[in-house]
């Protein structure tokens, strides 16, 4: 039974209650200037326990698209190593979530380090795994037209998540960290929409 589809499905869902969560947050919290407040500060407060689950369902969108698309490849690239960066990121993305809600209050000198940890493992890995993922798909049957653009787009959130690390005289903050989280989450909605269409097509045949 191919299971690519309902995957694609499980993560798009995810992906779309993530991307509503953190865009209410931006509106609704009145008392933090989202140009300058990063997204892991709208996880403390008020709707603070929505954002968090989002991170989580984010977290299972990587790690189900990561695991699915491996399943599903055929080519001669076909390696465990993209869906395991997913999967270390997922798990750094949901430490951030989980750890957020007890560690600042637990052990308020060691959150802020298991915090950056965590954050910083998701956002290299999450990365890292795009560009082998989309290297991979250039030379997987049914996958050359979707590939090309998510290897493109895979270079700009690697470009864009190091500019934000190094450059320290750019744009504000927050506003640098939203449009990488952005573009990362717009590469991986585009990866679960091929996904979908292509398990769609091998249906049809």
């Amino acid at each position: 039974m191919n299971r690519a589809r309902p995957a694609a499905m499980l993560a798009g869902a995810a992906l779309l209650l993530f991307v509503v969560t953190a865009l209410w947050t931006q509106f609704a919290r009145t008392d933090l200037d989202w140009v300058q407040a990063t997204l892991s500060l709208y996880l403390h407060g008020p709707w603070g326990l929505a954002l968090r689950a989002a991170y989580c369902l984010l977290a299972l969108a990587i790690a189900v698209l990561g695991i699915a698309v491996y399943r599903d490849s055929v080519g001669p690239r076909r390696s465990a190593a993209a869906p395991l960066l997913f999967t270390v990121s997922a798990l750094g993305l949901a430490t951030v979530a989980i750890g957020d809600s007890w560690l600042p209050q637990a052990t308020p000198l060691l959150a802020p380090l298991i915090h950056g940890l965590a954050a910083n493992t998701a956002f290299l890995c999450a990365s890292v795994g795009m560009l082998l993922q989309a290297w991979y798909l250039r030379r997987e049957p049914g996958w050359q037209s979707a590939a090309g653009l998510l290897w493109g787009w895979a270079w700009l959130a690697f470009v864009l998540l190091w500019l934000h690390v190094l450059w320290r005289a750019g744009p504000p903050r927050g506003v640098g960290q939203k449009v990488v989280i952005a573009v990362i989450v717009g590469w991986l909605v585009y990866l679960a929409l091929a996904l979908y269409r292509r398990s769609r097509r091998g249906r049809a045949c």
